[in-house]
């Protein structure tokens, strides 16, 4: 048995190798998170953790099935020993049914071997006065007797006697060798019990020491299930860290288009899957971040430029934003505590507004909760969504203005559709949108520079 513990540990470490074995030692010279300075490095970097993740995953579905197998096994021995157990329990139960009939049935043998002796006594008894009489004259006989019949009787009734006796006897006799025999049909049963429970035993005992041996394989097999997932998460972790930093690099401002011929690649590229004219989407994306280049001066420590770094998200914006702003980064990796946002600050240094996001300056609530970034993601298939990536924020606002009538390409409608991008509603003459000069931003602000774009398109400038 210790031979085919050996056995089966040999065996297992074909399957469940340590974890410097499997993957190999990690080389010393591995590059670090905060050693890649470009976007390229850094997904370079993240490639190979994206590939050593896949390794220790699949490490990990391998050791969690072999666990599942061991438990399997190891469940089915239990089940196997509770039954031996029972057949053992129940194999003794009747071996001492069958001593009990053994021993009945010696008494009864005991019994009838008596009545044996009784019966031949009473035939020896019987045959002694038969013989006696025999030996007597007929002369003894006449004198002896009054009646000759009386005689002849006697000897009848002594010869009927003896005849009688002698079926009682063979009949005890048969049924002595009846007992006889069922005492040896007991003993043979009883024999047959005994092996069984001998094999009963071997077979249990084989079964506990084989699932001793699984339990052992399970605990070591659960070991290096640990060691693979701790590994897994640590390397997840690293390239968590990596995506961030992806991120970061990736953020508008470092990565926007800077020609007029690339944002028009970019806009047309957004009109064609919302149905917004490319020249409605970049005079949107002029007015709100300067193409890009002006994407929040606040809260904004991880820019190359920026004017108020002290000033954090939640001073610009207000609380009901932030949980959507903290998911937001959350998901992209991102630090918000160093992630621009949009802001107004007076001469005075007193933040009047603020809390927008990217290039199309999305507010958190507007790109999470009204289903823009869900949408960015369905059409460009890229998760998670980044309102801070060009194309992500070009798409976007190509969507909200869709949303408000502008896909019609319908001049009154399109200003309504920009109208809305600034008050929520179409209707310039609503008493919010009066307050945030509504009529200003669309009809002096943003529609002029569409018409700007428009015009260069017609012209062939931007080709």
């Amino acid at each position: 048995m210790r031979k085919k513990a050996f056995l089966l540990l040999f065996l297992l470490g074909f399957f469940i190798f340590p974890v410097s074995v499997l993957f190999g030692k990690e080389n010393a010279q591995q590059a670090r998170e905060d050693d890649c300075q470009t976007r390229e490095e850094c997904e370079e970097l993240l490639k190979k953790y994206e590939a050593e993740i896949a390794q220790y995953e699949k490490a990990v579905s391998e050791s969690k099935q072999k666990k599942k197998t061991l438990s399997s096994k190891i469940w089915t021995l239990e089940r196997k020993i509770k039954r031996l157990e029972l057949e053992i329990r129940q194999s003794k139960a009747s071996i001492k049914e069958i001593e009990f009939e053994i021993a009945d049935t010696q008494k009864s043998i005991e019994k009838t071997s008596k009545e044996i002796e009784n019966s031949k006594k009473n035939l020896l008894a019987i045959l002694r006065e038969i013989y006696k009489e025999d030996q007597r004259s007929y002369i003894e006989i006449l004198f002896t007797e009054k009646k000759l019949s009386n005689f002849f009787n006697y000897i009848n009734n002594l010869e009927n006697l003896n005849k009688k006796n002698q079926e009682i006897l063979a009949d005890i006799r048969s049924f002595n060798e009846l007992l006889k025999k069922e005492k040896m049909s007991l003993a043979e049963d009883k024999e047959d019990l005994e092996k069984a429970i001998k094999i009963q035993l071997l077979q249990k005992k084989e079964s506990e020491e084989s699932k001793e041996e699984y339990s052992f394989l399970k605990k070591k097999t659960e070991a290096e299930y640990r060691q693979y997932l701790a590994k897994k998460k640590e390397l997840e972790k690293k390239a968590s860290k990596i995506m961030s930093r992806i991120a970061q690099l990736s953020l508008a401002g470092m990565k926007t288009p800077k020609t007029p011929e690339e944002l028009y690649k970019l806009a047309s590229w957004a009109g064609k899957l919302t149905g917004v004219r490319p020249a409605l989407i970049l005079g949107i994306i002029e007015g709100e971040s300067a193409l890009g280049a002006n994407i929040g001066q606040c809260n904004c420590a991880s820019q190359p430029y920026c004017k108020h770094p002290e000033i954090s998200y939640k001073q610009v914006m207000s609380p009901k934003q932030w949980p959507a702003f903290l998911k937001i980064t959350k998901e992209l990796g991102l630090d918000p505590n160093t992630v621009p946002v949009s802001c107004v600050v007076n001469k005075r240094g007193i933040v009047q507004s603020g809390g927008a996001m990217g290039p199309a300056q999305f507010m958190p609530n507007t790109w999470l909760n009204y289903g823009y970034k869900k949408k960015v993601e369905e059409l460009t298939g890229i998760k998670p969504a980044n309102p801070w990536r060009p194309a992500d924020a070009f798409l976007a606002a190509g969507l909200y203005l869709a949303r408000f009538g502008a896909a019609s390409k319908n001049r009154k409608a399109e200003e309504g559709a920009v109208t809305a991008y600034l008050c929520g509603t179409t209707n310039v003459n609503a008493r919010n949108c009066r307050r945030a000069g509504g009529r200003w931003y669309t009809y002096s602000y943003i529609m002029p520079k569409v018409d700007f774009w428009q015009k260069q398109i017609d012209q062939g400038a931007l080709k």
